[in-house]
């Protein structure tokens, strides 16, 4: 077993939509295609003569030829699944609905911190890849703003090229966004990293120009705020490009700055488009 076939057996453990499991199916069988050759070796052997097809052979072109079917049947699925997410979004934008997408690395509490904006009550616990389905949930903001609060599947480094295709049309919620939460673990060692990998993944779907807010979570776990010195790699404008980009230190554990959190997105949106009457 290689890393994206580790990464793949953690997105089916995951899986709980019938969207996510087709998106989780199809990554794991255009993984699985080019790997047949080496798959029925020991039956080779078991072919006799010249100019003859062993048994080994005539096995791997059934299983392309049944896994090519099923790669265009999951596709299909997902192209329709994909059709009635784009209506729900037009039918949003068409209401004028302002959106906000959360993302991150995995495991940097994106889930946790949906649960304490939004009282969603989705599962969140210290794993990885715990959220792979679209959740949203209503924002109430203290300008009156009810905004969407978007919630997708966590990042990670190298993401393979088969998932990163499987979820696009997941992932393409945060390109509707009208802001971008990008939540930070401070308390990992390669943060840094992971906010680099956030910004290439959001830059490869198109949202990389998206107004931001910068969360750094888990403060709760750092203690004094002289340690926070070594977080100077975490600046804007390393993150966004922009020194101007908000900053929010929250913990969505123990409900620490959601106050301030909830201020900021509100500012943000509001620099955006005027908040609606009525």
């Amino acid at each position: 077993i290689d890393r994206t076939a580790l990464i793949l057996d953690v997105f089916a453990a995951r899986a709980q939509t019938r969207e996510g499991r087709l998106q989780v199916e199809l990554a794991q069988h255009e993984y699985l295609l080019p790997r047949l050759a080496g798959q029925w070796t020991h039956l080779e052997r078991l072919g006799g003569g010249i100019g003859t097809r062993g048994p080994g052979e005539t096995q791997i072109e059934t299983d392309r030829r049944l896994i090519r079917g099923r790669i265009q049947r999951l596709r299909r699925e997902l192209d329709s699944v994909s059709t009635h997410r784009s209506l729900y979004r037009s039918r949003r934008q068409q209401r004028g609905m302002e959106i906000v997408g959360m993302v991150g690395y995995t495991n940097a509490g994106k889930s946790t911190l949906l649960n304490a904006l939004t009282g969603a009550g989705v599962p969140a616990e210290d794993k990885l890849f715990m959220t792979l389905d679209p959740i949203t949930r209503q924002l109430r903001l203290r300008d009156g703003r009810k905004p969407l609060l978007t919630d997708t599947v966590g990042f990670i480094q190298k993401l393979p090229p088969s998932l990163v295709a499987a979820f696009r049309s997941t992932l393409e919620e945060n390109g509707e966004s009208s802001l971008v939460l990008h939540v930070v673990d401070v308390t990992h060692p390669n943060a840094a990293q992971h906010v680099d990998v956030v910004n290439s993944v959001l830059v490869a779907l198109g949202a990389g120009d998206k107004p931001r807010v910068l969360v750094l979570n888990k403060v709760d776990l750092i203690g004094p705020a002289e340690d926070f010195s070594h977080l100077s790699v975490l600046a804007p404008a390393r993150v966004t490009g922009d020194s101007n980009t908000p900053v929010v230190l929250v913990s969505a554990l123990q409900r620490i700055g959601l106050d301030d959190l909830l201020a900021t997105i509100g500012e943000s949106l509001a620099e955006r488009k005027p908040a609606a009457v009525g």
